[in-house]
């Protein structure tokens, strides 16, 4: 089914935006280990709704609470669940798109392939609040590869048009996760805020990319072909709502670059072999190659925007015009970056 994933370690995602409850279920986790709860809490408020005047206005805690798998707070062998309740949701604010879907978004597609059974409250399954409970396996999964000297990190890359400072491919990685917008030079933090604050106010929103990087990756990861490394990672970060591309290293640049440009010299750097450049993104083959791992992701706009806008009534077969309630992000970026660092942490440790 679409809601798990992995082979070693095993996430199912359940539950839907305005469902009692959301969660996740992990399989295959090494008994015995100590989740420390104040940093998966931290990193899960980076992600949660309501700390920001530029995110939606609904306020959840997003505090997970788990019901089976630890015992005096260690793993112990069986599934790891954890649910977090819902607390705030205004269902009567979807009445009007039960007949006539929301452009961009999956209420259509959700309509035909469930015959119209399919909870469009909130976005139902397909809603971005799914990303809480990824956020949760993807938080536990960010431990795991610390004691194994792996770093996952993230910064945004471009939103609306206006870019941070890229990541050198070859590092440093800064840690920008403790401020309210993630970027490297701070003189873009209120050209981008007052972007998203524009589009807010013109009842409109705005996309971006996230650029994510991962140091500590031994050589030798991964599989050929259909299993390579860069295939693990872009499965499941394409399970973020509104990730539309990914790209690694040099990505999409390299088609403009000739083989002796794109190539990465090898050579030895205190006794491991190691390239001098990084235009591959840490990965050949599929397979990684030693050096850090690093790709973008693109977002598109928030798709619920409070605009006017044309869709067509399922039941008359009519064209009409819908105009959006509730509250939703102008962007989607903001709380994406630890999305990414969670996808990111969860497709490596299965590899590993």
């Amino acid at each position: 089914m679409g809601n798990s994933f992995g082979e070693q370690i095993q996430i199912h995602i359940f539950g839907q935006s305005h469902a009692k409850a959301i969660g996740v279920t992990i399989e295959g986790l090494p008994a015995g280990l100590l989740i420390d709860e104040e940093k998966l809490h931290a990193f899960l408020r980076r992600r949660a709704p309501g700390g920001s005047p530029l995110a939606t206005a609904r306020q959840e805690t997003d505090t997970p609470e788990f019901i089976s798998g630890l015992s005096d707070g260690r793993t112990c062998g069986a599934p790891l669940t954890a649910v977090i309740w819902n607390r705030d949701a205004h269902s009567k604010d979807y009445s009007d798109i039960r007949d006539m879907p929301r452009p961009g978004h999956a209420d259509y597609t959700a309509y035909v392939k469930y015959q119209g059974f399919n909870d469009i409250a909130g976005g139902g399954q397909f809603s971005g609040r799914l990303t809480a409970p990824l956020c949760i396996a993807g938080g536990i999964a960010l431990q795991l590869l610390s004691e194994k000297g792996i770093r996952v990190c993230s910064h945004i890359y471009a939103l609306a048009g206006i870019s941070d400072t890229p990541y050198a491919l070859t590092g440093p990685f800064p840690d920008v996760s403790g401020k309210e917008l993630p970027v490297i030079n701070n003189d873009v933090i209120e050209p981008m805020r007052a972007a998203v604050a524009a589009a807010k106010a013109e009842l409109d929103s705005v996309g971006g990319i996230v650029e994510c990087a991962v140091e500590g990756v031994p050589a030798g990861i991964g599989e050929p072909m259909f299993d390579g490394l860069e295939n693990k990672i872009a499965r499941i970060v394409f399970g973020i709502p509104a990730v539309k591309g990914i790209e690694f290293g040099e990505g999409f640049g390299a088609a403009g670059l000739r083989g002796s440009e794109n190539n990465d010299p090898f050579c030895l750097a205190e006794g491991e072999i190691r390239t001098k450049t990084n235009h591959h993104g840490g990965i050949l083959g599929g397979i990684s190659s030693g050096m850090p791992i690093v790709f973008r992701t693109a977002f598109k706009p928030t798709p619920s925007i409070a605009k006017p806008q044309q869709s067509v009534s399922l039941s008359k077969r009519e064209e009409g015009t819908l105009t959006i309630k509730g509250r939703h992000d102008p962007c989607i970026v903001l709380r994406a970056v630890p999305c990414v660092e969670a996808a990111a942490a969860l497709a490596l440790l299965d590899a590993l």
